[in-house]
């Protein structure tokens, strides 16, 4: 007998949010979720989207950067995952970040405790039964391997795969205040309202070269079977940065513009280590684009030559895992449905979105399309005008192929919208221009939301 439910399999941002968006539209959801039955190399607890890498959801200004837009879209549409991270933001300058625990813990009750949701622990190993007519495979980058291998069969592509990588954490405690000290880059207030979000390690050119050379010379963790698997370049290993020029740290992750060092005002750094509040108690902080595949050995020695973290206690070290991805472009049709099998429908980072609101975003879609084919409402995706729909249009069709191989996992950009038209405000100055032409891609992208489906709450436009 058919089972008209919707079965969502894998319990993470994107299988999260699909299932409570197609719950909450009056659809019956099974989430399937094979921890802690079966456990991942990166996961350390049973809970619905536990965040595995950083704790930060990026920057949340609507009107300046894309996936602040696509905050604000996913909050109008009742994102259970935007609801539950702006319920538990930690301090980060103008970003949204939040406190794992606190965060996951409270998408497991809000899912746990809904009426039309039934969670079932326990691995989908290969093909989904037949009688499921309605599949949204949400599992992720870390796609157990009989489920993997069936999609490989099915439809016929090899595996594609890119290298992750996680950063350490530091407890707050053990850094040096005395050197280190507390500002966010051009004191900007973020959404959790503190100008003073970051810990800044400085350090001196000397000081930096020999973190260079360290870093550069430290044993790494090498996976031969993954060999010719690309990095993607929005999670890059700090050493590889490193790899690519003395100087490329310096212009990324440890660039010392718009800090002042109260210790030495008078004394420019020449580098800057941040450390981000990764839990509400502020008792842990993580290393901000220090993603690494050091040897933990290595990792204590090499970062404790930062000015500030000399006797720094790690509450987690950094690591590298695999991620794996479809071809989406060539493998599913506008509405996630995989062409060769169109009962089954994809979401989240295995479509090749990177990010964890990029991955929701997704959950989010899929989920509402199949509860719209479930009862039989009419639904188009949206509009690719939102950072929403120019996500799924990337997916689906918006990729160029060029060769195999050719499509790689992306954030949300302002590359992926239609080109808008700003010139009728005249703004003066190059800046003033871009923030315009950004300014109207929001307004045009909430509007067209809006005439997509009804939305639930206001979105937080920042000016």
């Amino acid at each position: 007998m058919a089972d008209g439910r919707i079965h969502v399999v894998g319990g993470g941002l994107a299988g999260s949010e699909a299932a409570w968006q197609a719950a909450e539209a009056g659809a019956d959801v099974v989430l399937h979720e094979m921890r802690p039955q079966r456990g991942t190399e990166a996961h350390a607890t049973d809970r619905l989207a536990e965040l595995v890498c950083s704790n930060s959801f990026r920057a949340d200004d609507a009107c300046a950067n894309a996936v602040g837009l696509l905050h604000a879209e996913m909050r109008r549409l009742n994102s259970v995952i935007m609801s539950c991270a702006d319920a538990h933001q930690t301090p980060a300058g103008g970003a949204l970040a939040v406190d794992r625990d606190g965060f996951s813990e409270a998408v497991t009750r809000r899912l746990s405790a809904h009426p039309n949701i039934r969670i079932e622990r326990g691995e989908v190993a290969g093909e989904p039964p037949a009688t499921w007519t309605r599949v949204i495979i949400a599992t992720g980058p870390l796609t157990s391997p009989a489920l993997a291998e069936h999609i490989r069969a099915l439809t016929g592509e090899a595996e594609l795969a890119f290298f992750d990588a996680i950063a350490p954490i530091v407890h707050a405690d053990s850094i040096d205040m005395g050197i280190a000290w507390r500002q966010s880059r051009y004191d900007k207030t973020g959404p959790a309202g503190d100008a003073a979000a970051y810990v800044n390690c400085p350090m001196d050119r000397p000081q930096y070269e020999a973190f260079v050379d360290a870093l550069l010379d430290g044993p790494k963790t090498e996976f031969k079977a993954w060999e010719g698997t690309p990095y993607f370049d929005g999670c890059l290993p700090i050493e590889v940065m490193a790899e690519r020029g003395r100087e490329t740290l310096r212009y990324g992750p440890m660039k010392p513009v718009g800090l002042t060092n109260p210790h030495r005002p008078e004394v420019k750094p020449h580098a800057v280590v941040q450390l981000r509040q990764d839990n509400a108690l502020g008792t842990l902080w993580n290393m901000v684009g220090f993603q690494t595949k050091l040897k933990h050995g290595a990792q204590t020695e090499v970062f404790r030559t930062i000015p500030g973290l000399g006797n720094a206690v790690f509450a987690r070290l950094g690591g590298l895992h695999r991620n794996t991805f479809i071809n989406s472009p060539k493998l599913l049709d506008a509405r996630l449905r995989l062409k060769v099998q169109p009962r089954l429908m994809f979401a989240g980072q295995i479509t090749g979105v990177e990010g964890y609101v990029e991955s929701a975003g997704i959950g989010l879609v899929a989920g509402r399309l199949a509860a719209a084919e479930a009862l039989a409402q009419s639904l188009d995706p949206p509009p690719p005008t939102t950072a929403l729909g120019a996500l799924v249009g990337h997916i689906t069709g918006g990729h160029l192929l060029a060769g195999a191989g050719s499509f790689q996992p992306m954030n949300v950009n302002y590359g992926l919208f239609p080109p808008v038209d700003a010139s009728g405000e005249r703004p003066r100055g190059r800046h003033e221009r871009g923030r315009a032409k950004k300014l109207a891609i929001a307004e045009r992208a909430l509007a067209d939301l809006e005439a997509w489906t009804p939305v639930t709450r206001s979105a937080r436009l920042a000016g």
